[in-house]
């Protein structure tokens, strides 16, 4: 239903984002082909997306929040693209299946994050004082409980868009 764009079909705003990641992967992924039906989605996601890769929090924790998120959206192309990445980072296997089967984590701090996502996204942001508590406890800030809403405002859009467009 969704048209898997190439650059000669794509919309021309979209044309820098698809020749960028064709540089860096070789290939232009699905997905990308197919959000760039709407250049201004695709640029949006992938300004944020940079946003979210430069904040404070660490590589993993942005990655739970990131598989916390598409894992409740039921997002297939983004549980196996962050899977990958969660490998290529060294996560242990038991961190990654976890995440997968949005199961507790062994790791008291990457399951603080995981709750803190979830409790974010039950209350659309609205949470209690004990949850934001127990984040901080972990070591986390007042900065990584925005971070984690910048996180979950980007993923959303991606595992919505993706789900929609029915990406591979």
């Amino acid at each position: 239903m969704f048209t898997a764009h190439t650059l000669e079909t794509a919309p021309p705003a979209a044309h820098s984002a698809m020749r960028a990641l064709q540089s860096t992967t070789g290939t232009v992924p699905d997905a990308v082909r197919r959000l760039a039906g709407s250049p201004e989605l695709l640029n949006g996601f992938l300004a944020m997306s940079a946003s979210f890769e430069g904040c404070t929090l660490d590589s993993t924790a942005r990655e739970v929040v990131i598989m916390t998120v598409a894992v409740r959206n039921d997002c297939h192309v983004c549980i196996a693209m962050h899977t990958g990445k969660l490998r290529k980072l060294g996560a242990p296997p038991e961190i990654v299946s976890a995440l997968r089967a949005a199961a507790s984590l062994p790791d008291a701090r990457l399951e603080a994050i995981r709750v803190f996502t979830l409790d974010v996204l039950a209350t659309a942001g609205g949470v209690d004082d004990a949850s934001v508590t127990a984040f901080m406890a972990q070591g986390y800030t007042e900065r990584n409980a925005l971070e984690v809403v910048l996180g979950i405002g980007t993923y959303t859009m991606s595992t919505l868009a993706n789900r929609l467009v029915r990406a591979v």
